[in-house]
């Protein structure tokens, strides 16, 4: 296993989070990663770094940007008040797939969620992701709900 570090992402690691996001089949057809960036990824930026409920982080070896995500931290009234944390936009390096990355970028996504008060912690996955979907499983996420999206 690689030593990783985990850090809040800084404005000189958007074009390279994007190129993440763009380096499936799914993120091919919905992101834009030509430079300079389109506006509206730094303006998603800004409010995501100036929130205190939202973390972007970027996962580093030796100092190279390998990874991403992000958490949302979501407080609700349901399940007697309960802090939830959602995970997003949860990317590695194609180069550095099938390495244990991901497992220990989601145990440290947990580790942030606990220490944040979450008793919960939920994500969405396209339904065509299926080796996501038993990766997810793997980590003893369970599929009990049917999510729905609508484009504005």
């Amino acid at each position: 296993m690689p030593t990783l570090t985990f850090r809040k992402a800084q404005r000189t690691d958007l074009e390279t989070i994007v190129a993440l996001l763009a380096s499936d089949p799914l993120g091919q057809s919905r992101e834009d990663a030509s430079t300079p960036l389109p506006a509206p990824y730094v303006s998603a930026f800004e409010a995501i770094d100036t929130d205190p409920n939202q973390l972007l982080v970027v996962v580093t070896e030796a100092g190279k940007v390998i990874g991403t995500l992000q958490l949302t931290f979501l407080p609700n009234i349901s399940r007697l008040g309960a802090w939830r944390a959602q995970i997003e936009a949860v990317r590695i390096d194609p180069n550095c797939r099938s390495a244990g990355i991901g497992r220990e970028m989601f145990l440290w996504a947990f580790e942030q969620a606990r220490a944040r008060g979450c008793q919960l912690i939920q994500l969405s996955c396209d339904h065509t992701r299926k080796q996501a979907q038993r990766f997810y499983e793997g980590l003893g996420f369970e599929a009990s709900h049917i999510g729905y999206k609508k484009v504005l």
